[in-house]
């Protein structure tokens, strides 16, 4: 039995030392997602922050030109079943079907979307009650009026967190302990540096793009929550009452952080996801124009003629199936966006789900 209860003690403290050494190695990190992730740099960028309309033209191009490798050099026998049998027909005929179906699609997520704004008066009094208790909050702990603007106010809170960790590196300046002191200025300055960034990128940010989120993003909260709770209990006997309770409010205004992010990155989805209908339907008008007209004007000789030693029938239905193809592309561009924003956001709070800080 004593063996038993050896070997526990033994688990706990390597485990104790395991949690001691990470901490003190890895601190600080670094001021943006992109840096932080251990995912190719090319990748997010496309993912996240690239335009969305560029994207999707990207992707348009990209099946343009690809269509036409294949059709003139894999399969050169395409252009002659173009031109002798209904393929024209079956393909067009599909994509009318595919276009009519996806806007409709498109359409009923719209409604569901805004269904969520919908409701009765009590619904609507506890959603304004819930909002203004969050404000009522924030402005206690802001010590100011909240701003109504996005970008001010994840500002703000950033702020406030900076001027909290400053507050608690100079409480702790003459502690005794070193390797506290050490500890706290190498988060405090990881801190600082990563406020700043967010803070840049904030300023002038406007609501709608995706600007003011992927700066929201850029703040990796949950880490500092998790060196903050560290840092007190290792160094619990080394630190008065008055650096606890500076250690805690660093600790609120960082909490507070995360379901303003949460919140703004809901109504983030809410917009993309309207404003990606709105361009669907837009796009499903020239989509439908176009495949018509391939099924009641285009036979398999009503296109003759070759250009740049391609024939043009096939110039015509690669233009067109491009084009038919442009609702998918745009529902492929942002929707990317918006499950990956969904898998870095997962958990709020200090857990760490990526491989990058775990």
């Amino acid at each position: 039995m004593s063996s038993g209860l050896d070997d526990d003690v033994d688990a706990d403290a390597e485990s104790q030392t395991e949690i001691e050494t990470h901490g003190d190695s890895d601190i600080g990190t670094a001021n943006t997602m992109l840096d932080r992730a251990d995912e190719s740099r090319i990748k997010l960028v496309v993912l996240l922050s690239a335009n969305r309309l560029l994207i999707t033209g990207a992707l348009a191009l990209g099946f343009f030109v690809a269509f036409m490798v294949l059709g003139q050099f894999y399969y050169p026998d395409f252009q002659a079943d173009i031109q002798s049998g209904d393929t024209i027909e079956t393909i067009f005929s599909t994509m009318l079907g595919a276009i009519i179906t996806g806007t409709t699609l498109v359409v009923t997520i719209t409604q569901l979307v805004i269904s969520q704004e919908n409701g009765p008066l009590g619904d609507q009094h506890a959603r304004m009650s819930n909002t203004m208790d969050f404000r009522s909050y924030a402005s206690e702990l802001l010590e100011q009026p909240v701003p109504a603007d996005p970008s001010a106010f994840l500002r703000v809170l950033v702020d406030a967190t900076q001027k909290r960790a400053r507050a608690l590196r100079d409480a702790v300046s003459g502690s005794d302990n070193d390797q506290l002191r050490d500890e706290l200025d190498e988060f405090t300055d990881s801190l600082t540096g990563n406020a700043d960034e967010v803070r840049d990128e904030l300023d002038g940010a406007r609501f709608g793009t995706f600007d003011v989120l992927f700066a929201a993003l850029d703040f990796n909260y949950g880490w500092k929550i998790f060196q903050v709770e560290r840092m007190m209990y290792e160094y619990d006997d080394a630190l008065s009452a008055d650096q606890r309770q500076l250690f805690e409010e660093l600790k609120t205004s960082l909490s507070m952080f995360g379901p303003a992010r949460e919140h703004i990155k809901t109504l983030y989805f809410q917009w993309a996801l309207i404003d990606l209908s709105q361009m669907i339907l837009y796009a499903a008008v020239p989509a439908l124009v176009v495949t018509g007209g391939m099924l009641a004007f285009v036979g398999s000789d009503s296109v003759t003629g070759v250009t740049f030693g391609i024939e043009n029938i096939l110039w015509v239905v690669d233009a067109a199936f491009t084009i038919s193809l442009l609702p998918f592309l745009l529902l492929v561009s942002y929707i990317a966006r918006i499950a990956t924003i969904a898998k870095r956001t997962l958990a709020i709070g200090p857990l760490i789900l990526r491989d990058s800080q775990r």
